[in-house]
């Protein structure tokens, strides 16, 4: 239950402030509570704790609360100290944090779930508690009767929820790799539309509700960003990270996104720039560069006695192209590209070595990242996952929300 303490390096690099352990299973959530010293963790082993920092230096729970069933999920509102945790079993509960964060109290107990809960988010405007869950639905609830107002019902499992409190857009995420976005009523929705364009189960997702951006990450190891606002339809496609993408955080102010994924891997990408699109693949029986057959083209083949060649498709124009006119690999960050992918021979003579230079920094967090949650007034961040470990970070080395937001260094 102890926690490191480390001095800062002069480097460019998330500082690791503390590690909280004590947990006996995966912790599920991990939130920083809001100009206070502390963490509130959910976890599989069925506790829910706040932890608050000690004259020491160190975490220590003062409240260790024990549920029926296991901890999937957690939404925090700090203004009212109102805390509903989701459960393995699709039941939320309510609590309420005294103002010492020492006592929680039972307030109320919401079905609204026939499997696990996956994500929570509350509206006070509304008095809504929003989730969704493995049984393939997007609930609402009333948190005044505590009765359920509406559910819409997909046809894989619900991972993930971001909710426009204005407009009252649910945005769903889910394992086919899709994202719905959902017009709430009262007590019915409808379907405003749906993206495409992961290739693996979506596992967070970001709202901007300033310039109307969603912010998307996949098991795919991908990140879009999906301009909902201004102009509808651009997406912008981010590859950096070697495994799934867990977490995402997008910071306004300073046009930087923030994501972790289940490796360990911290990236904080510059979105403060003109980022190009990547092409759509096209679609071609021969290669678009030699004209030779691909190995599908079987009258061509013949017409032309040849073998057929195998397709690949160049990253940067997204012709189809066959392996001897795509010999070459090449990373290009303003498409999204911050490692080599192939492109065509052409496209990569038209790459300068200036095109090259990364518009993101990759850390390691030395752990497996399941959540991540960030304290942007204070630059910091807090990062859990399947080790048990909560890690608290010193992120202002590498977003630079000081001249934004006016925090300082410490």
């Amino acid at each position: 239950m102890a926690a490191e303490i480390h001095s800062r390096p002069q480097s460019s690099r998330p500082v690791l402030l503390s590690k909280v352990e004590g947990h006996q299973d995966v912790v599920s959530a991990a939130l920083l509570i809001p100009k206070e010293d502390g963490v509130i963790t959910a976890s599989e082993d069925r506790t829910i704790r706040v932890w608050l920092k000690r004259d020491s230096g160190q975490y220590w729970p003062s409240i260790y609360h024990t549920m029926s069933s296991p901890c999937s999920a957690m939404a925090y509102h700090h203004d009212s100290r109102r805390i509903f945790v989701g459960q393995d079993n699709g039941a939320i509960m309510e609590f309420h944090i005294s103002e010492d964060f020492n006592k929680m109290n039972f307030v109320k107990t919401y079905p609204a779930h026939q499997n696990r809960v996956s994500a929570i988010t509350f509206c006070l405007t509304s008095e809504w508690v929003i989730s969704t869950g493995h049984d393939k639905c997007v609930s609402w609830m009333c948190t005044r009767s505590g009765s359920m107002l509406g559910r819409h019902y997909f046809t894989s499992w619900a991972s993930c929820l971001q909710y426009d409190h204005e407009t009252r857009y649910a945005f769903v995420g889910d394992y086919s790799g899709q994202i719905t976005l959902l017009k709430l009523e009262q007590n019915t929705c409808s379907v405003i539309t749906t993206l495409k364009g992961h290739e693996g189960s979506i596992t967070s997702l970001w709202w901007d509700p300033v310039q109307r951006l969603l912010f998307s990450g996949a098991s795919d190891h991908s990140i879009i960003m999906w301009d909902i606002g201004g102009r509808k339809g651009r997406t912008l496609l981010l590859q950096g990270h070697h495994d799934k993408v867990q977490a995402i955080c997008y910071i306004q102010l300073t046009r930087q996104l923030v994501s972790c994924s289940a490796d360990g891997g911290i990236a904080v990408w510059n979105m403060d720039i003109s980022r190009e699109e990547a092409p759509q693949w096209l679609e071609s029986d021969s290669c678009q560069k030699c004209e030779q057959p691909f190995f599908w083209n079987i009258k061509q083949m013949w017409d032309t006695k040849t073998l057929g060649l195998r397709q690949h498709h160049c990253r940067k124009c997204g012709q189809a192209v066959c392996g001897k006119c795509s010999t070459k690999r090449s990373s290009y960050p303003i498409m999204g590209f911050e490692f080599q992918v192939s492109v065509c021979d052409s496209c990569f003579e038209s790459i300068k070595d200036e095109d090259r230079t990364s518009l993101a920094t990759f850390h390691e967090g030395k752990h497996n990242i399941s959540h991540m949650s960030m304290d942007i007034s204070r630059g910091l961040m807090v990062t859990c996952g399947s080790d048990r470990i909560v890690k608290i970070w010193d992120m202002t080395p590498v977003v630079g929300c000081s001249l934004a937001t006016g925090f300082s260094s410490r």
